[in-house]
C-alpha cells in the first residue's frame, strides 16, 4: 500500500506543486480539517492518518473507522506545514472518498441480509492499482472480500471451461493439480452442470447470471438428491438491492456483487484550511 500511495502522490505532484510554491509562504504552519459533505460509512481514515503522519503532520482523529457519518461531520483535524498539507490534499481525499463510498455500498447490502444466514462478498472488479484499498473498504462495510488475488483459491470461470471443454473436465483437472490447502470453486450456467460439480466435490459452485427461478431449481434439485450440503452455493450477476431478497429466500450461501467496487459512488469530503 505504501508503494501505491507513493505512486499516487508522485503522479499528482508531477515536477512540483508550482501553485503552492508560488503563493504559500515556506514553512507556514496552519490548522486544517476534513469535513464530510455526505452520509455513509467512514473507511480509510487510518490510512489517511498514517499518510499525514509520515509527512510530519500532527493528527487528531475525530471519528473512528467504520462509523456512520453525516453531513458536516468533522472527520480528522491536523496541524503542520501548509505546503505539505496542500501537496497531500487531493491524494488523501481521493482515497478517503473512494474507500468510504465502497464501504457505504457494502453496508447497504449487508444491512439487507443481516438477519439471514448468507454472506455478501465483493469481487476482483476493482479499480486498477487500488484493489487492496477497495478490499479493505469492503471489510469495513461488513462484507466478505472474496479473493484478494489469483493465488487465494481456485476459481474456474467460463474461459477456463472453454479451454478445458466442460465444467467437469476443468473441475477434475483442478482437483488433481491443486493442493489440499486451497478451495476449489467453479462457475456454472446450467442445472445439470451444477449438479455434476456438486457430485464431484467442488467446494463452492457459483451459479452465474441465473434467474431467480433457475437458482431455485438448482437448490431444489440438490436437496432432492440429498447433496445440498456437499458444496457452498454462490450466486453472482445481475443482483441488486431490489432483487437480492429473492436469492436469499432460496437459501444460497454466498452472494457476490461486483458493483460494490466497480460502480460504487465516492462520498463527498472537503479539506479546509483555517
Amino acid at each position: 500500500m505504501d508503494k501505491i500511495i507513493e505512486y499516487m502522490l508522485a503522479e499528482d505532484e508531477g515536477f512540483g506543486d508550482i501553485t503552492s510554491n508560488a503563493v504559500v509562504e515556506k514553512d507556514k504552519i496552519v490548522n486544517a480539517s476534513i469535513i464530510s459533505k455526505d452520509e455513509g460509512i467512514l473507511a480509510g481514515i487510518d490510512v489517511i492518518r498514517e499518510l499525514f503522519e509520515e509527512y510530519g503532520i500532527e493528527i487528531t482523529l475525530c471519528l473512528k473507522e467504520g462509523v456512520r457519518i453525516s453531513k458536516n461531520d468533522l472527520l480528522i483535524s491536523f496541524r503542520g506545514d501548509a505546503r505539505t498539507i496542500l501537496l497531500l490534499e487531493r491524494t488523501a481525499l481521493n482515497l478517503l472518498m473512494r474507500m468510504s463510498g465502497v464501504a457505504s455500498a457494502a453496508a447497504e447490502y449487508a444491512d439487507l441480509v443481516r438477519d439471514y444466514d448468507v454472506r455478501i462478498a465483493g469481487t476482483r472488479k476493482t479499480s486498477p492499482g487500488i484493489a487492496k484499498f477497495d478490499k479493505y473498504a469492503l471489510t469495513v462495510g461488513g462484507v466478505d472480500t472474496h479473493r484478494f488475488s489469483l493465488d487465494d483459491m481456485v476459481l474456474i470461470k467460463d474461459n477456463h471451461i472453454a479451454v478445458c471443454g466442460s465444467p467437469l473436465d476443468a473441475l477434475l483437472n483442478a482437483k488433481e493439480n491443486t493442493s489440499f490447502s486451497k478451495k476449489i470453486e467453479i462457475e456454472v450456467e446450467t442445472l445439470d452442470d451444477a449438479v455434476e460439480c456438486v457430485e464431484n466435490g467442488a467446494d463452492i459452485v457459483m451459479l452465474d447470471n441465473m434467474s431467480g427461478n433457475e437458482v431455485k431449481n438448482v437448490i431444489d434439485e440438490l436437496e432432492k438428491l440429498n447433496i445440498r450440503q456437499n458444496s457452498l452455493i454462490e450466486v453472482s450477476g445481475g443482483i441488486t438491492k431490489e432483487n437480492i431478497m429473492d436469492y436469499v429466500e432460496y437459501g444460497v450461501d454466498i452472494i457476490s456483487i461486483g458493483a460494490l467496487t466497480h460502480s460504487s459512488r465516492s462520498l463527498n469530503f472537503s479539506l479546509r484550511i483555517e
